[in-house]
């Protein structure tokens, strides 16, 4: 039986993880999966045939230290999932920059290497709003992400210079069709479509993920979002083992937040045939 180390990190007893669903349809294809945590030292990783990233969802607050363990697993016999070179394109915001230069509509974004305070108000007459969100370039579970009003960059502007003190700032409008009608996240397997869920965030909240409340339904894309996240995947600088594409609607127009290449949640309890179809395509990727 061959082997695949599923990268974890070490405490996940405050996040929802679904990935221990491929065991058993990977085992059925001849596949041994065991968790790994990304922090393992000296661990052996020439000991399985394959490495897919999954749960490292503490990885933004060590960035060089995880890319330091991806490079040693890029340097052992073991294949990489998603490749070292397509999770340093994704690992910062500005990969979005690229995809809306490759004509792919993303929200609007003022994009800081340092954050000044006169930002903020360039930000709200720039984008024509009274409310936007501000996040850093590197981020994971909505860390450092703040929605602000003008009044609130003003109470708050000693912990935004603090928490940006060293950190790179998007600043962008904040969408109330996230909280009206949720974001829609699209998910695919080498390429292949999968399943789409909607997210929406618990009332008073602007954050869809379910740490933070938010609740989940299972939903078939419109003919709009499938043509959207077509385009968003054709556009990576190359094919990725998996991909979340999350969009979001401007004012009636759908528009790209994010692209997961990294740590997306999979969310294979929203479909019953993901885990199966998942280990299919990992199968026929390694088949030799």
């Amino acid at each position: 039986m061959r082997k695949v180390a599923i990268l974890t990190t070490d405490k996940l007893e405050d996040f929802f993880v679904y990935d221990r669903m491929l065991e058993a349809p990977l085992r059925k294809l001849g596949w041994e999966s065991i968790e790994v945590s990304w922090h393992a030292k000296n661990h052996n990783w020439d000991q399985y045939d394959a490495i897919v990233v999954r749960s490292t969802w503490d990885y933004q607050a060590h960035c060089d230290d995880f890319l330091g363990c991806l490079q040693t697993i890029e340097n052992s016999s073991a294949q990489l999932c998603n490749s070292l070179s397509l999770i340093k394109w994704n690992i910062s915001k500005r990969y979005l920059k690229e995809l809306e230069d490759k004509g792919v509509p993303i929200i609007p974004t003022l994009w800081l290497d340092t954050l000044q305070e006169q930002h903020f108000a360039a930000a709200f007459e720039q984008f024509a709003c009274d409310e936007i969100v501000i996040k850093p370039y590197i981020s994971a579970n909505a860390d450092f992400t703040y929605r602000l009003t003008p009044a609130s960059v003003t109470e708050n502007l000693s912990t935004l210079k603090r928490d940006f003190k060293d950190r790179s700032a998007m600043l962008q409008p904040f969408l109330t069709s996230i909280v009206e009608e949720g974001e829609y996240s699209l998910f695919y397997f080498d390429s292949q479509y999968s399943h789409a869920i909607c997210k929406q965030p618990a009332k008073g909240d602007f954050r869809v993920q379910e740490e933070h409340g938010g609740q989940l339904t299972s939903i078939e894309p419109s003919a709009e979002m499938s043509a959207l996240g077509e385009q968003t995947i054709n556009a990576l600088p190359e094919e990725a083992l998996y991909a979340r594409v999350d969009i979001v609607s401007l004012n009636g127009v759908l528009m790209i937040i994010e692209v997961e290449l990294i740590e997306p949640s999979l969310y294979f309890n929203m479909d019953d045939s993901s885990p199966d179809f998942f280990a299919k395509v990992f199968a026929e990727k390694f088949a030799c």
